[in-house]
């Protein structure tokens, strides 16, 4: 089992892009690849799961190949990871916080988006939205921030 945490600014003139697709607002995410907070947590979460660090050990905001980047692209190099580590993915369960834009309307589409990329079923990826009551930077729009867990298994047939 494994958790992960991550947080990007929004600012106006960014696109916002959550789990693996774009989502028309006024702001977007900032930072050094897309900002993709979702997929970020989740990457965090199943390198943790497998002892493996984190995210920025493996992609470092440093390094340029990784500026502007589609997250979805870390996503796919953190499977591999697992997969030469004998692991495989059970399910990922996440929750986005953010004030707005609402994104009920966009869960079914990050699912088919990232099922196929962590080779699950869309129905063993969660993810759930909250606001924070308009407290903090995130009520504030100010930011954005996503938590995830995931459960992976060590396949004993690689042993």
């Amino acid at each position: 089992m494994g958790f992960g945490y991550d947080v990007h600014r929004l600012e106006e003139g960014y696109t916002l892009t959550m789990g693996g697709i774009k989502i028309p607002h006024t702001k977007g995410v900032v930072g050094h690849s897309d900002a993709d907070v979702l997929i970020h947590a989740i990457c965090d979460a199943l390198l943790g799961a497998a002892g493996l660090r984190d995210i920025g050990f493996h992609f470092p905001d440093t390094a340029t190949q990784y500026k502007g980047i589609d997250s979805k692209l870390l996503l796919k190099d953190v499977v591999a990871l697992l997969q030469k580590n004998g692991y495989s993915i059970n399910n990922v369960d996440t929750t986005l916080c953010l004030q707005k834009p609402k994104i009920s309307g966009y869960v079914a589409e990050m699912q088919k988006t990232l099922a196929p990329i962590l080779g699950v079923a869309e129905e063993d990826i969660s993810i759930k939205a909250t606001t924070t009551e308009k407290l903090g930077f995130v009520g504030s729009e100010e930011g954005v921030s996503a938590y995830a867990t995931a459960l992976i298994i060590k396949n004993t047939s690689s042993l």
